[in-house]
């Protein structure tokens, strides 16, 4: 009687030849049998449901293909063990700096504008050649990605009727963003000395009912400091001061000198 041998978790395959379904008897991944067995190497040659030629395997065969597959994993794995090329990117190849360049200028620019300068710097921490960053610089400044203006405007706008800032502290902030000054002249120009001390009295509205209970001298340090760590001059910050201290029945004589 002949006996045939399933390989290892291969389903049979319908349709097979006369005896009955064919089985799959090799290994799936392709791997040569071990020499010495009386099996000899791949042929090649197989039938419709995948058998070699020659019939099926023994019990000692399969149990020697069983073992091949085992050490021999996916297909995918040994070629990483046989040291295969990989994809250039994970062999750490350098990449073409103005790609770098775009893409480093996109990712900074994704949910809050930036100035030429800070994306400049950026891409100079980040070692790009000078170049390569002039290039992207140049290209998005051309397609408006890039528009110190618009941002120096959208500045000025925000952080005075959000922050309550006053010029001087506008100035100062953009500066530091590497804005030319024509550009921030222009956007600062928006504000003029009315709205400016408009301002500065909504803030010491604000900030008046806190200091209730102090003597009149630590009220006046208090409101006429803050205003001036947002920029306003001291003969603005004194003024609304004296006047919103005033409103609230305060004695202010001797309050015209300089806090």
């Amino acid at each position: 009687m002949t006996r045939r041998t399933e390989w290892p978790g291969s389903p049979a395959e319908p349709g097979g030849g006369p005896d009955g379904p064919e089985f799959v008897d090799g290994p799936t991944d392709g791997s040569a049998y071990e020499p010495g067995t009386g099996r000899g190497a791949r042929s090649g040659r197989r039938s419709r449901g995948g058998a070699d030629a020659g019939g099926g395997f023994g019990e000692g065969a399969g149990r020697r293909a069983r073992s091949t597959t085992r050490s021999s994993g996916s297909p995918s794995s040994s070629r990483a063990e046989q040291g295969e090329p990989r994809d250039r990117r994970d062999k750490g190849e350098p990449r073409d700096p103005v790609e770098q360049a775009r893409n480093i200028c996109l990712r900074l620019l994704t949910g809050t504008p930036r100035t030429r300068k800070q994306l400049a710097d950026a891409l100079r921490k980040r070692e790009i050649p000078d170049e390569a960053a002039e290039e992207v610089l140049a290209r998005f400044e051309d397609v408006g990605l890039i528009d110190d203006a618009a941002f120096a405007g959208a500045w000025v706008e925000s952080r005075h009727h959000g922050r309550g800032l006053a010029r001087r502290a506008l100035v100062r902030e953009l500066r530091t963003k590497g804005v030319e000054p024509s550009v921030i002249d222009e956007a600062v120009g928006q504000l003029d000395a009315d709205q400016e001390e408009e301002t500065a009295r909504e803030l010491v509205a604000r900030k008046l009912r806190s200091t209730r209970g102090l003597d009149r001298d630590k009220r006046l340090r208090r409101l006429a400091g803050m205003l001036a760590r947002k920029g306003y001059g001291e003969g603005m910050a004194l003024r609304v001061v004296r006047q919103a201290l005033e409103e609230e029945g305060e004695d202010t004589e001797g309050l015209d000198e300089p806090f």
